[in-house]
């Protein structure tokens, strides 16, 4: 098969997969599929290494609304975009490291950005961590930025979160915008 160029972007509903194809006997192997959890394996010739990516969409095709004080499950979590339009004040507690890393099937090194918008709301949202999850070191010492957890209403009501998972099952968080 050919190689195909492409000067624009290229887009999948569903994701892609690198394949291999066996010389021999035809047989078509997958050897990487990307997607919103992507795992990347590379084949050595003796070792097999995983690496599991969370790609941010910028568009976020897929958002979620949360409009009064909830846990947020961990599919609204991994939509990277989470939306309130509340009058009242709202607390969202993120799941647990063991309900998010399952989601994302999240491994020591896998990082989410998540998108709180606020802009339609009236006011103020929280966000709270819950078991397996941490305020990072850096959001610890400043808290009057990385750590702020508030996200007003208004024109200013977007703030831009990461998560960054120690192992499969707790993960670190903190405001990076």
């Amino acid at each position: 098969m050919a190689n195909s160029t492409f000067s624009g972007p290229v887009r999948s509903q569903n994701g892609f997969q690198n394949i291999s194809v066996d010389a021999t006997t035809g047989a078509v192997t997958t050897t990487a599929t990307f997607g919103a959890a992507t795992s990347v394996t590379t084949l050595a010739a003796t070792t097999t290494t995983t690496t599991n990516l969370v790609f941010t969409n910028q568009n976020h095709p897929t958002t979620a609304a949360i409009n009064s004080t909830a846990t947020a499950t961990a599919a609204q979590v991994a939509t990277g975009y989470i939306t309130s339009t509340s009058a009242a004040a709202t607390t969202i507690t993120l799941p647990t490291g063991t309900l998010l890393g399952t989601q994302l099937s999240a491994t020591a090194g896998t990082v989410l950005d998540l998108y709180i918008d606020n802009t339609a709301g009236a006011n103020t949202v929280t966000i709270a961590v819950a078991t397996n999850g941490i305020l990072s070191a850096l959001a610890a010492a400043v808290s009057a930025s990385a750590g702020l957890l508030t996200v007003p209403s208004g024109v200013t009501g977007l703030a831009c979160f990461r998560i960054m998972f120690s192992s499969a099952t707790a993960y670190a968080f903190t405001r990076i915008a």
